[in-house]
């Protein structure tokens, strides 16, 4: 049997100085590492939108039916979710900053390329942008579980809810920012060229992280005083180590793959954790993929009107999920249970996201809006997967825990798009959409709920090599 360790050790007081008359201030490196992982995430979201943005104008120019689109929207996690074990195998032996850095710069390589398919005949350009989707969900599938390792890497336990929300909530920075310029860009000059910036913006954030990511131990900004602060709050600095990520199989404190992912399949919390995910990520992926293309065919909105307003609905979503993480992290700071401080924003924030239901019953355009805006907030606030995830990953195996994590959620990235797809075609309109959406959300509730449990982190014991 696996046991279960409490994470949140001295994190709770909220402190980051060195007691004593002699205190010394502790620095705040941590803060840019949290900045950095922000827009990281943004930019993976970014680039995962623009078929959302851009997907109408495709049609349009190579008159493929709704159906095709969803199985296009769905190509990416197809290699994405298959990918996950393989990526976090690479990030604990190699290490997030060099793994993230090579996922980005490749991502952003193929995204660049998927413009020039313009000039093929349809049927070709469309198996092009398939095919390419494809290549993206497998050179992208190390970047979450790489967040969750720098969470867990850099952040005490009190503040990790606050992290992992920011970053989750840059996807919706990310509609707020990129929505009406690719909608813009795509009006004016042609859905081809947002593929093109992207990708170039892409390859500078790349040359920006590896600037910048160092393991905690050696960064040369941060001071003793911030280090002991975090370490006291139950991070697990030495995760990216070089020592660490160059670990022999076989060595003490190394992990048998396939054991190791049967032991935490077989944690009943973690089972939970994995199914929430999967609820959650189903609304994700109707924001990323549908929701531009709802406001065109079902509200009558021009490819550029859609742009903008669908920031507006970005924009509470982002002010959710921070304000969620915010939430989360006062309630463990003043005292209450991991489980609950985790629980009680998923559940409200959740059942906030099943208010879409009401826009199957009215036809005001700003009401609509409203509605949506209020379901992004919810899903926003709710969205505390990675958080907790940061808090119950293995040490021996974090990197494929996050992936076990990641590819259970995003199997709802290779089902969403495409029964939305044939829901739309058979209904001719969003309507059965909406409430298949929507269903999710209450089954996140009820996995945690009825299956989480306790939420503690996870220690192995039968798949550690050299464990007793």
């Amino acid at each position: 049997m696996s046991k279960i360790l409490d994470p949140t050790l001295h994190a709770r007081n909220g402190s980051d100085t060195i007691a004593g008359s002699n205190a010394i201030r502790a620095t705040r490196v941590r803060y840019g590492i949290m900045a950095m992982l922000f827009f990281m995430t943004a930019m993976n979201y970014a680039d995962r939108s623009t078929l959302s943005i851009t997907g109408a104008a495709i049609q349009q120019t190579f008159g493929i039916s709704s159906i095709t689109l969803g199985y296009m929207f769905s190509a990416f996690a197809w290699t994405y979710v298959l990918a996950q074990i393989p990526g976090g195998k690479l990030l604990d032996r190699y290490g997030s900053k060099r793994v993230y850095a090579i996922s980005l710069g490749l991502w952003s390589i193929t995204t660049f390329t998927m413009g020039f398919v313009i000039g093929l005949p349809a049927a070709a350009a469309v198996a092009a942008l398939f095919i390419l989707r494809i290549i993206i969900g497998l050179v992208e599938a190390p970047a979450f579980p790489a967040n969750s390792r720098v969470v867990a890497t850099w952040f005490p336990a009190a503040e990790r809810g606050t992290t992992a929300a920011l970053f989750t909530s840059s996807s919706y920075f990310a509609k707020i920012v990129f929505a009406p310029l690719m909608g813009w860009i795509t009006q004016m000059y042609g859905w081809q060229y947002v593929y093109m910036l992207m990708g170039v913006l892409g390859i500078v954030m790349t040359l920006v992280w590896v600037k910048v990511i160092y393991a905690p131990r050696e960064h040369p900004r941060m001071n003793k005083a911030e280090l002991d602060y975090i370490i006291d709050g139950g991070a697990v600095v030495d995760m990216d180590s070089p020592e660490n990520t160059q670990r022999k199989k076989g060595e003490q404190g190394s992990v048998n793959t396939w054991p190791c992912i049967r032991e935490i399949l077989g944690n009943r919390m973690m089972v939970g954790i994995f199914l929430g995910q999967y609820c959650v990520t189903t609304l994700t992926y109707f924001f990323l993929t549908w929701f531009p293309i709802y406001l065109v065919q079902d509200r009558g909105m021009s490819i550029l009107k859609a742009g903008f307003i669908a920031a507006i609905p970005a924009i509470a979503g982002f002010i959710g999920g921070v304000l969620g993480g915010v939430v989360s992290d006062h309630l463990l700071k003043r005292g209450m249970s991991l489980s609950a401080a985790r629980k009680i924003p998923l559940v409200l924030g959740m059942l906030l996201s099943t208010t879409m239901i009401i826009c199957n019953y009215i036809q005001l355009e700003w009401l609509v809006v409203a509605i949506m805006a209020l379901s992004f907030f919810g899903k926003g606030f709710g969205a505390m997967g990675w958080g907790v995830m940061s808090d119950v990953v293995p040490k021996e195996a974090s990197g494929l825990a996050g992936s076990l994590f990641n590819g259970f959620g995003n199997i709802a990235g290779i089902v969403t798009p495409i029964i939305i797809g044939y829901l739309v075609s058979g209904a001719g309109n969003f309507s059965f959409a909406l409430v298949f959406i929507a269903a999710h959300a209450v089954g996140a509730i009820l996995c945690y709920l009825v299956l989480v449990g306790k939420i503690q982190r996870l220690v192995l014991k039968n798949s550690v090599v050299g464990a007793q």
